[in-house]
Formats: C-alpha cells, sequence, structure tokens
C-alpha cells in the first residue's frame, strides 16, 4: 500500500523536473558564485539550547498555518533570544513555499538558514546553496546510505552544514560517520493515515509518536542532538533533557495569540 511519503515523493520528483527545465544546472552553479557568505548553523545550535523556528505556508498534517503568524515570522524569530537558526520549507506542492522564499527571508535575518526539504538529487543541494541556505535537510528514510554520504559530502564541500533525520533505530545506522547533526522526527511519514490537512484543516496532529524521542540515547554522542516536530510550550520537557535544539514550526505558526506570544511561552518554559 501507498504511504503518504510514496506519494510526497511522486511530487518532488515532478516538481524536479519542472525546475530542472526551468533552471538548468548551468545557472545554478553560476548562482554559487554570488552565494552569500555561509552562517555558522551548527555553531549557533550549539551555543546553548533553543529553537530551529520554521517557516511553511501549510502542511500536510493539520492545513494551512495562520497568515499573519507566517507573515511575522522572519522578524519575530531574528528579534527572538531562544531562536538559534531558521527553518524554510521549500516544498511547493505539500507546504506552500518555493526556494525563491528561501532567499528573501534569509535577506531579513542574521541567523543560520536550513533549506527543509525532501533532498533526492544533487541538483536540490546546490540550488540550496545557490539560493543562500547554510544547511539542508537529509532524510534517512528518503535516501541510503551512499546517498546520504554522497549528498552530505557535497554539501560539505559547498561549505553548509546537514541536519539529518532519523525515525528508528536502522535509520540511524546509515548515517555517514561524519553527520554532527542529527534530529529524531516524530512524525510518521510512512503511514498511510494521519495526514489530514492534506483535504483539509485540523487543531489536531494525529501523524505523530512521541516514542521516537526514546531513540535520543542511540545517537552518537558527539553529535547535536535536534528533536523535530509536535514540540510546543507545553510539552517542551519531552526533548529539553535529551536533545541540543528543537525544531518547531506548527505551535508557532498557528498559535491564535500569535507568533511573539508563543515564542515568549517557549522562553517561559525554559529552565
Amino acid at each position: 500500500m501507498s504511504t503518504f511519503l510514496d506519494q510526497i515523493l511522486a511530487d518532488v520528483a515532478h516538481e524536479l523536473s519542472s525546475t530542472k527545465t526551468r533552471r538548468p544546472i548551468h545557472e545554478v552553479r553560476t548562482m554559487l558564485a554570488d552565494a552569500p557568505p555561509i552562517r555558522d548553523f551548527h555553531g549557533a545550535l550549539a551555543a546553548s539550547f533553543g529553537l530551529i523556528a520554521e517557516i511553511k505556508e501549510r502542511s500536510p498534517s493539520v492545513g494551512p498555518m495562520r497568515a499573519e503568524n507566517v507573515a511575522g515570522a522572519p522578524d519575530a524569530y531574528e528579534e527572538s533570544p531562544i531562536v538559534r537558526a531558521l527553518s524554510i520549507l521549500t516544498n511547493a506542492h505539500h507546504f506552500g513555499m518555493g526556494i525563491e522564499r528561501l532567499a528573501t527571508i534569509r535577506a531579513r535575518v542574521t541567523k543560520p538558514v536550513l533549506r527543509k526539504d525532501f533532498m533526492v538529487d544533487e541538483y536540490q543541494v546546490r540550488e540550496a546553496r545557490a539560493f543562500g541556505a547554510d544547511a539542508i535537510l537529509l532524510m534517512a528514510n528518503v535516501l541510503d546510505a551512499p546517498r546520504l554520504a554522497g549528498f552530505h559530502d557535497l554539501a560539505c564541500e559547498l561549505g553548509m552544514e546537514v541536519l539529518f533525520e532519523v525515525h528508528t533505530e536502522e535509520e540511524i545506522a546509515l548515517l555517514p560517520a561524519g553527520a554532527r547533526v542529527i534530529g529524531i522526527n516524530s512524525r510518521k511519514f510512512k503511514s498511510t493515515t494521519g495526514f489530514v490537512g492534506a483535504t483539509g484543516s485540523s487543531t489536531s496532529d494525529f501523524s505523530l509518536s512521541f516514542d521516537a524521542f526514546d531513540l535520543a540515547e542511540k545517537l552518537p554522542a558527539n553529535s547535536l542532538h535536534i528533536a523535530e516536530s509536535g514540540i510546543s510550550p507545553d510539552n517542551l520537557s519531552l526533548a529539553r533533557d535529551r536533545f541540543d535544539a528543537v525544531l518547531v514550526g506548527t505551535s508557532l505558526l498557528r498559535d491564535p495569540a500569535g507568533i511573539r506570544a508563543c515564542l515568549a511561552q517557549f522562553e517561559e518554559a525554559l529552565p
């Protein structure tokens, strides 16, 4: 049976084919020469516990974000003392934003920026740096060990950091020895259910399993550990003692009180 991840990857392949036609690789290589200087993603996260704060227009798990929160996110994240870096979704079909938004947002902030997408081709790695990304996400449930290592090597060659994402102990074993930042995602992308935002909107996210965070003790001790998905001020304790940072998106971008109010709650929840 086809999983939701299978659907996403099919859409990614179609979107990528169109992008390559519109912007051939030789144009991307030309853009690389003018890419802005790298900002230290690893250093920003290593400084102290904090947030990788996300920007996206919508999510397949719950549906649209609040437009006013999305619009105010760059400035709010730049001003927040607990936001260490930004995560920008660049998957237009499922998250509503393309790579061009990453460049626009990065120009407004001074903090490192992660390109969060379903990376399946070296083209996307070079494209990320060409548009200003300081780091990229590589998912171990999408890429095999050789491609994880190869994409990591290319990212490092371009000066970028890599956030590796895992969901199981088997995926941890696929990571290259040089992995310095590793995230555990509590979202069940290989499920066939729970992604209600694909067709509507929901106040609850049914695609999460916080049991995945128990894998933290299996991660290499010399890497930074990131908790991804489902973290809010109310459950920050799930991650605070076992991780070096949390990647937060929906709880910030859908908070009816506003994004700054939600960031203030995160600050209050920190010891």
